[in-house]
């Protein structure tokens, strides 16, 4: 791939959360590259699973047939239904009204190689082996270091993790809480017999789980950060956590590959400065419990790649780009804020397990559990002005004509749903977004979400300065 000197916007960063960002910003029309200081996608094991959110997400683009779903009976306990996630290691949400979409439970190296694909088939190109060592915001471009080269940008989003060189260059704030426990995860093989028991299991020394994929195992040891987070993890090294935690005499015999991992907790103070942004873990750290780490991600990256496409080609007011931050900052604040709740209802300790058994009696009452679920599966309801059920959150998947509405989202930009007889919704829009006739009125922005609705086919109220709102004078096709 041939260098540029200069584009729209440069993503730094080609994890799932920077390629998926690089394809919104590619579907409306920007000029954006991703550099990437790896020379390919690396298979880390991380994330298994991608939220209900970003599934709804991956279907308007028509990415969720991708990935087959494994046997997760072992998880929800036998005989019962499929779970929808755990809180803490108890795999008893059962769901809740607001919950349309189940996740989808893939590794995220298999994401990951997806989203490439995805990426680099809208014309997004992957400067690899290109990494940012210095950044100069004047006001009117970005420059950034990158190798021997200098690229300019006329924005730079940090998408490159919770160690972000770009985030550091920028001057972000960064606070948070430290680090209390040391978590592994590695793809092994164990000699027969194996004794480790499948799904999540709590310890008298830790946090134990075995499967989906009968290679995979993860320890939680309450015992403090881990010492070396440098040097790659060892066989020796898990198996004697797995012999630790779990109290069972089990060999490893092959290491594939594996991870430490710890509840490091922190979130930027902005999530923009200047022409500088940030999505993701460059965002927000938090321990992986819940598998909300992408999902949360790839709502940041639906939220900013419409905005600022919109912002670069001139079609946005000047204060939409402020509204990413306004958006998303709450959002991941509540994530950190369940995260650090789970490793309080890990630890081993005789108080802890009093609590634990408390919390299981509430997850019990269906409200509670309504409640913890919509709260896991990453339903967000932005402030937006309007009174319908569904504004402020991504639209609900239903049939449009002869289409279902995630197919209509599949073209790029906003779109009104007309349900008036007069079609007098539609010339309100005219010119601003697309009008397709629907069942209802409403007012979808590019990241799916619900800008306006009529409580009626005849409510009109609200609509021009919803699409004033978010789509100015033009559209962001």
């Amino acid at each position: 791939m041939q260098l540029k000197e200069s584009y729209d916007v440069l993503v730094v960063g080609g994890g799932p959360v920077g390629l998926f960002l690089a394809a919104e910003l590619r579907r409306g029309g920007v000029d954006v590259a991703v550099a990437e200081r790896a020379p390919a996608p690396v298979p880390q094991i991380k994330a298994g699973s991608v939220g209900p959110s970003s599934a709804e997400l991956f279907d308007q683009r028509g990415l969720a047939g991708l990935f087959p779903q494994p046997d997760l009976s072992a998880f929800g306990g036998a005989g019962g239904p499929r779970p929808v996630g755990h809180f803490a290691g108890l795999w008893m949400l059962r769901g809740a009204p607001g919950i349309r979409t189940s996740p989808i439970f893939a590794a995220q190296y298999d994401v990951e190689r997806a989203l490439v694909e995805y990426a680099t088939g809208l014309g997004v190109p992957i400067l690899w082996e290109h990494e940012v060592t210095a950044l100069e915001d004047d006001g009117g471009r970005v420059r950034v270091g990158s190798g021997p080269a200098e690229i300019a940008a006329g924005y730079v989003v940090g998408c490159d993790g919770g160690r972000s060189t770009v985030r550091r260059l920028a001057g972000f704030g960064f606070d948070g809480t430290p680090a209390t426990i040391t978590g592994r995860q590695a793809l092994v093989d164990i000699a027969d017999p194996n004794p480790l028991p499948r799904g999540w299991n709590r310890t008298d020394h830790g946090m134990l789980v075995y499967g989906p994929d009968p290679r995979r195992v993860l320890t939680v040891e309450f015992d403090g950060p881990p010492a070396d987070r440098v040097s790659p993890l060892a066989r020796e090294e898990i198996e004697g956590s797995l012999r630790r935690v779990s109290g069972a005499d089990v060999t490893v015999t092959r290491l594939h590959r594996g991870t430490r991992w710890t509840d490091n907790t922190r979130q930027a103070d902005t999530y923009r400065r200047g022409r500088v942004l940030l999505a993701g873990d460059a965002a927000h750290v938090h321990p992986p419990f819940g598998g909300q780490g992408l999902d949360l991600g790839f709502s940041d990256a639906a939220n900013l790649g419409w905005k600022l496409a919109a912002t670069v080609r001139g079609r946005a007011r000047a204060d939409l780009l402020d509204t990413y931050d306004a958006e998303r900052r709450p959002v991941a604040a509540a994530v950190l804020a369940n995260t650090r709740a789970q490793v309080a209802l890990m630890r081993p300790d005789p108080q802890t397990s009093a609590l634990r058994e408390l919390f299981v009696e509430l997850m019990g009452l269906d409200d509670t559990n309504a409640h913890v679920s919509a709260m896991m599966a990453g339903i967000a309801r932005y402030p937006v002005e309007s009174g319908h059920p569904e504004a402020g959150r991504i639209a609900a998947d239903r049939p449009v004509g002869q289409r279902r509405l995630y197919e209509v989202l599949r073209t790029p930009g906003g779109v009104l749903l007309d349900a008036t007889p007069d079609g007098a919704a539609g010339q309100i829009a005219a010119g601003r977004v697309p009008v397709v006739t629907g069942p209802e009125n409403l007012l979808i922005r590019p990241d799916g979400v619900v800008a306006w609705g009529g409580t009626d086919r005849g409510d009109l109220d609200g609509l021009d300065g919803a699409l004033a709102r978010w789509f100015g004078d033009g559209t962001s096709r």
